[in-house]
């Protein structure tokens, strides 16, 4: 059988990474709002330095067309290793690089073969056939070998070249790590994975970013420089990072074993605000931009030389409460509260302009499992009191809400977001500082367990709602770190999933969701998690804000774009004339 991966691992018992906090992407508020301003409340990492200028889209290169194709967005990434990221800013430009053994159809949810020509999951048995004549951006040829080496390096301590815990993202438990037994190889071309147990999502958490393929010899001489210098198999490789700029420069890969680009370089820049992101758009300094709210839709929706692109997200954005950290929030009641204070129906009106609706529960409608018995709290003062006098906080408490600065698709306006919360809170006598930060410190604030409360969301990596509701609300820890009578974990529990934000541990939805993992059957796994998002509805570990619509602004000279809720964006299939 040649080399293999093999651990017997109690899921819950997995040594998780410490870096994990959500994924991500952008959008924006109303006229007013100063996160579509741009004045005064961004730093150098939130901006570009050069005014936002960017590439042409045509440069002579010895005497040839160039044709480069510009991405603009409100932020810069901060690693381009997918098994070091939970950030959606991260992998847009990963997506371009790597490939995944089995990959979405451009634009729906449905799957394609990738690395993997063929597939089947009987029980707790995968086994893939693998493409041949595949070559990585290194030159090295593509074998199980590295499929191997992968998985080794993000879900196994052990192995030499495993780059430590604090490295590898919260993604590695989630999406591999707890369910792989062991990984083998038959020959340069098939693979065989035994899980430790039934795993419904599986086949769709092998399409996830996360499960992107690495070369081998890549991971053995780059080592954590993967993070700066990645090498995968897909349609575009890597040649620069300007950091100073916020620009990554990718160049087509024309050995291809998919559909080869069209052009001939993709540059990804950031430009913080909103308004200037449209307006760069307008004038024909950028092809493609995301993080469009009401304002910047507007602006390109107006334009003659871009239109709006739109289509229903597959995401969630909420506040979670840090249970771990704030003894008020540990009580159901606070929590009920707080969800009936906040307006969410004015947030979606009034700030986010109708581009979103409210939510109720984990999961958008369009992911099967969606409960339609249950409604978003609607705002209720008189409600909010009596609950916080019943939990004795009838003189109010204070607390502070951590919120990032750049827009995301499911809050687009977040400044603005963090204000009415603020003033809602203020008319039951709890007091709210804002503690706003660039979007990677962010991450690493609430990853730590920092906050006291924050907004977070998540577009979905595969459209299963195991996306949704063990992968951010399920502890993931083994039994001995629970404390009989509480419904919450220290972050510092060992294995902790510090995609659980709220620190929350309900033993009831836990049950639900790990029910429905091992249930192949989809009626009956869509019904547990109907229990599930009742549970999170009634405990109310995050306030549910909103599902955000996805909107890109496309230049009139491009052709080809899709826009995807999940994966992508497939830049290969899109052309400039």
């Amino acid at each position: 059988m040649g080399e293999t991966m093999s651990r017997d691992i109690d899921r819950r018992a997995f040594l998780k990474a410490a870096g994990g906090a959500a994924a991500a992407a952008t959008l924006a508020g109303c006229a007013a709002d100063p996160d579509e301003s741009g004045t005064g409340t961004e730093d150098a990492t939130d901006t570009q330095t050069n005014g936002g200028e960017t590439d042409e889209e045509t440069t002579e290169t010895d005497g040839e067309d160039t044709t480069t194709l510009t991405f603009a967005r409100g932020n810069t990434s901060g690693t381009l290793d997918p098994q070091n990221s939970t950030s959606g800013e991260d992998v847009k430009v990963t997506n371009q690089v790597y490939d995944q053994l089995i990959m979405f159809e451009p634009g729906k949810t449905s799957l394609r073969e990738g690395l993997a020509t063929d597939w089947s999951l009987e029980g707790t048995t995968v086994t893939l056939t693998l493409r041949e004549d595949v070559t990585f951006h290194n030159g090295e040829e593509f074998t199980a070998d590295d499929v191997v080496a992968t998985f080794n390096r993000f879900t196994n301590p052990d192995y030499e070249h495993y780059p430590g815990d604090k490295y590898i993202s919260a993604y590695g438990p989630f999406t591999l790590g707890n369910w792989v037994k062991s990984v083998s190889k038959d020959g340069d071309y098939a693979l065989t994975i035994q899980l430790n147990q039934k795993y419904a999502p599986f086949l769709r958490n092998l399409a996830m970013f996360a499960s992107s393929i690495l070369s081998e010899k890549a991971i053995k001489e780059l080592g954590q420089d993967l993070s700066k210098k990645p090498v995968g198999t897909g349609p575009f490789k890597f040649e620069n990072w300007d950091t100073s700029n916020q620009q990554i420069r990718l160049s087509a890969n024309t050995d291809y074993w998919g559909e080869v680009p069209k052009v001939d370089e993709v540059v990804f820049t950031s430009v913080g605000s909103n308004t200037t992101r449209a307006q760069t758009l307008d004038s024909g300094g950028a092809d493609i931009i995301d993080g469009l709210g009401a304002q910047a839709s507007k602006i390109v929706e107006n334009s003659s030389n871009a239109k709006l692109v739109s289509k229903a997200g597959i995401n969630v954005g909420y506040m979670a409460f840090n249970m771990a950290k704030v003894e008020a929030f540990r009580n159901k009641k606070v929590r009920q509260a707080i969800s009936y204070a906040i307006n969410t129906e004015a947030l979606v009106n009034n700030i986010f302009k109708g581009i979103a609706e409210q939510a109720s529960q984990p999961i958008p409608s369009n992911v099967f499992g969606y409960n339609d018995d249950l409604s978003p709290y609607p705002q209720d003062l008189e409600k909010a009191e009596s609950l916080l006098e019943e939990a004795g906080y009838g003189d109010g408490f204070s607390f502070e809400l951590a919120t990032f600065k750049n827009p995301r698709t499911y809050n687009p306006s977040p400044l603005s977001a963090a204000q009415l919360v603020k003033s809602n809170l203020a008319e039951l006598g709890i007091e709210v500082s804002i503690n706003q930060q660039s979007f990677n410190p962010f991450l690493d604030y609430t990853n730590s367990g920092k906050h006291d409360a924050c907004f977070l969301g998540w577009m979905t990596d595969n459209a299963d709602p195991d996306n949704f509701f063990y992968a951010l609300l399920h502890p993931q820890v083994e039994d001995s770190e629970f404390t009989e009578g509480e419904d919450w974990v220290s972050f510092d529990s060992k294995g902790y999933n510090t995609l659980n934000a709220a620190g929350w541990a309900n033993r009831d939805y836990m049950q639900l969701v790990e029910d429905a993992q091992t249930t192949y059957d989809k009626e009956t796994r869509a019904e547990k998690y109907k229990q599930a998002a009742k549970v999170a509805h009634e405990e109310a570990p995050w306030v549910f804000l909103d599902h955000a619509k996805e909107l890109r602004g496309v230049s009139n000279k491009v052709s080809g774009f899709v826009l995807a809720p999940i994966s992508g964006p497939f830049l290969n299939l899109v052309s400039l004339d």
